[in-house]
C-alpha cells in the first residue's frame, strides 16, 4: 500500500510478515503473529521469534481488549491531511490477552467516529479500551479503539 487514502492520509507501510495482520483487520478481526514453537505473541510481525528463533508462527485471535499504555494529543502543524482532523490523539494501547504487546491508535468517542471526536480529558493512562475497525478504503480497516470494555 503506498501514496495516500481517498482522503489524504497515509496508509500503513505493510510487508510479507505484516500483510496478514492487515488482512484480519480488514475483515474485522484483530489477531497478533505468535510464535508455533514458544507461543510467545509478537509485534510488530517478523519472520523469527526473538525468544526461541522459530520460524513457524500463527496469527492468534486476541479479544481487543486493553488499557492505554500512553497518549499524546497532536496539534499542527501536521501533514495537510492530518492538520485537518487535529486536535486528536494518538493512543498507544496494550492488549490486555497479550501483556507486552502494544498497538498504536486513536481513541473515538464512536464506532467510525474520526480521530479528533473524543475530548482528551476523558484519556487517561490505563482506561479500559476495547477495539473497533474504521474502514479506510475498501481493502484498508484500521484498529481503533473506544474507551470502556463492553
Amino acid at each position: 500500500m503506498r501514496g495516500t487514502t481517498d482522503n489524504g492520509l497515509l496508509p500503513p507501510v505493510t510487508d510479507q510478515d505484516g500483510a496478514p495482520f492487515w488482512d484480519y483487520a480488514a475483515r474485522g478481526e484483530l489477531r497478533i503473529q505468535t510464535c508455533a514453537g514458544c507461543r510467545t505473541p509478537r509485534f510488530p510481525p517478523r519472520p523469527c521469534c526473538p525468544y526461541c528463533q522459530s520460524f513457524a508462527h500463527r496469527w492468534q485471535k486476541v479479544s481487543g481488549r486493553g488499557h492505554i499504555w500512553s497518549f499524546v494529543i497532536a496539534h499542527p502543524p501536521l501533514l495537510e491531511g492530518y492538520a485537518q482532523l487535529a486536535p486528536y490523539n494518538v493512543a498507544l494501547i496494550e492488549l490486555l490477552d497479550a501483556p507486552g504487546i502494544r498497538l498504536v491508535g486513536n481513541v473515538l468517542a464512536a464506532p467510525d467516529a474520526p480521530p479528533g471526536s473524543l475530548d482528551p480529558a476523558r484519556l487517561a493512562i490505563g482506561a479500559a479500551v476495547r477495539v473497533t475497525f474504521t474502514r479506510v478504503s475498501a481493502r484498508l480497516a484500521l484498529p481503533q479503539w473506544l474507551l470502556g470494555t463492553s
